[in-house]
């Protein structure tokens, strides 16, 4: 038992994306009025506790977050402390892999917790809590099946029925409850339930389970218990134990929260209080644990920690970083009641960082790239062009990249026959390749199949970028990387996962609504600059899009992964279809 401790908002994402200037002044959330109205009541002695209880049955994803970054930021605004307790009450489901997972995703987010705690450690506990409510007449074990105790519930509009071993007395049920915490029955042949109300307009008062028999192995635990607490009953004591003083839940547990003060009540214990607040639901996504795992184990992608998986770790290797979750977590506030938060928002919290600290670098994202051949530059000659590393950041400095006769450039920065306003190359046309000289195309080279595969171009030796004298004007400017020190990589393009806005409230299964083109992978010169990248940096590819350091990289193999676009493309194609 752990030492007892001593010490909305209804915004549109397009509203909120405004605030995007400096730390404005906003008004208390609903959940911080209450803190502070406890607070000044002089309730639970001026203390903040709050917890963060993560079930470890798979890893966390981008709602986790936001209850993550609520009870840690509201601890600490009011100079308090987080738990991290893992709701570990299911044995078959349970993994000490998702254990560790929960905990590096927390840290990564850039928080640490007071006490690392399992609802295991209280098993022994809450056995007795459990005893507790059967000497009081409150509590009773049923030899009904799952069917019958469902069946007796009733309906909404219709009470239920009393179960026929409801009034066993005392002694029996003490030692049938012990009987099964020694083992003696099979699984499902017994439950504890709770005596409350078969009558109750709230479906939960009508004698929920509260022990169920799972001859299981527990990852903590081992063998010793073969009879384990469900999640209400498990949850509200928890919390008391801990002494926690602000228990938050998202708001499917509201129906829940007078059942959570019944057994508080009927124990006699720390008066925990929960409060409920709306989920994140997100556009293009899914956030159920199930979905998740069958996305894993059905193969639609590469695992828990695939770019394309809301999960943290999804989100990280994807190249986001702790500070835009944050952010983001900020801008979508807390609200009661539920609402479906577009997906943009969260794209725009990173698009605002990384412009803010990325180095801008030349990247031809083309596995057929064209190549340019400057026919009057001279033979042999490489030039170290000073190239600015971060435009938005004045101590970012200068790099040198190579420059040379023979350049790659993106096949769709040349068309043979442009339309009006093209203002990238095409013959007898002009361009300026970026932080270097205007380039005319002078002639196209094409092979057997007619495809270009080369165009001969002149330079302009005085319109060299930062000493320009040539008087010329040109509207493009298109990105290059020098031929013979080009590097070699693999990029990898992840657009969104599902096609559907909305596929939880489609009357389809969401798999029906898989991107096909959530992936694409291509081949990519990269200028010699990131020879030497490390996992996890990220990097402004010029002209394309924000783009980090993949795991899977060697080094002879760069990976890349795009973590999003320099603009919402997305919204773009929407429109259009």
């Amino acid at each position: 038992m752990p030492e007892v401790p001593n010490d909305t908002d209804s915004r549109t994402p397009n509203e909120l994306e405004r605030r995007s200037e400096g730390p404005a002044e906003r008004s208390l959330n609903f959940i911080e009025q209450i803190v502070e109205d406890d607070l000044a009541a002089g309730k639970n002695w001026g203390r903040v506790h709050t917890r963060f209880p993560p079930e470890p049955n798979g890893y966390l994803h981008i709602g986790h977050a936001k209850s993550i970054c609520l009870n840690f930021g509201l601890a600490d605004k009011y100079g308090g402390k987080t738990n991290l307790r893992f709701d570990d009450t299911n044995p078959v489901t349970e993994d000490t892999e998702y254990v560790e997972s929960i905990k590096a995703d927390v840290r990564w987010l850039g928080f640490e917790w007071e006490n690392e705690f399992y609802a295991s450690d209280y098993f022994d506990q809450l056995y007795e809590f459990a005893e507790k409510l059967i000497q009081k007449g409150l509590a009773y074990v049923d030899d009904s099946t799952s069917e019958e105790i469902a069946a007796q519930k009733g309906t909404p509009t219709e009470p239920g029925k009393e179960s026929p071993y409801r009034n066993r007395s005392v002694d029996e049920n003490l030692d049938l409850f012990r009987r099964m915490k020694a083992g003696e029955f099979a699984d499902g042949a017994k439950v504890l339930r709770a005596k409350i109300d078969m009558a109750a307009p709230n479906m939960h008062f009508r004698d929920p389970i509260m022990y169920r028999i799972k001859h299981a192995h527990h990852h903590r635990t081992g063998d010793k218990w073969c009879i384990y607490p469900m999640y209400d009953f498990a949850h509200g004591q928890s919390d008391s134990i801990e002494r926690i003083t602000h228990s938050l839940c998202t708001l499917e547990f509201e129906v829940h929260r007078p059942l959570y003060d019944w057994y508080i009540e009927k124990l006699e214990i720390f008066p925990s209080r929960q409060i409920e607040f709306a989920r994140l639901n997100l556009t293009y996504t899914v956030m159920s644990k199930r979905k998740l795992l069958q996305l894993v184990n059905e193969g639609h992608v590469r695992g828990w920690d695939d770019p394309r998986m809301p999960t943290i770790a999804g989100i990280r290797r994807r190249g986001y970083t702790p500070a835009s979750i944050r952010e983001f977590a900020d801008r979508i506030g807390i609200a009661k009641r539920d609402n479906l938060i577009d997906v943009g928002l969260l794209e725009f919290c990173i698009r605002e960082e990384l412009n803010k600290t990325t180095t801008r670098v030349m990247a031809v994202v083309d596995s057929r790239p064209i190549k340019v051949v400057i026919t009057n530059y001279p033979e042999g000659q490489i030039e170290e062009l000073s190239i600015e590393n971060n435009p938005e950041d004045p101590e970012s400095g200068h790099r040198n990249v190579p420059f040379s006769s023979e350049l790659y450039i993106e096949r769709e920065d040349f068309l043979e026959n442009p339309p009006k306003k093209y203002f990238r190359l095409s013959p007898g046309g002009m361009v300026r390749l970026k932080g270097a000289y205007i380039i005319k195309c002078e002639e196209v080279v094409k092979n057997d199949a007619g495809e270009v595969v080369e165009l001969r171009c002149t330079y302009i030796p005085e319109s060299r970028s930062g000493s320009d004298t040539s008087g010329l004007k040109v509207q493009g400017t298109i990105h290059w990387v020098s031929v013979a020190h080009a590097q070699e990589a693999e990029v990898r393009l992840y657009d969104r996962l599902l096609t559907s806005e909305d596929p939880s409230a489609e009357d389809r299964d969401f798999k029906e609504f898989i991107n096909p083109n959530s992936l694409e992978i291509v081949r990519a010169f990269i200028e010699p600059s990131l020879k030497t990248a490390q996992v996890g940096e990220r990097f402004q590819f010029m002209r394309k899009g924000y783009f980090c350091v993949d795991p899977d990289s060697t080094a002879d193999q760069l990976v890349f992964n795009r973590t999003v676009t320099l603009k919402d493309t997305w919204a773009k194609e929407k429109k259009k279809s």
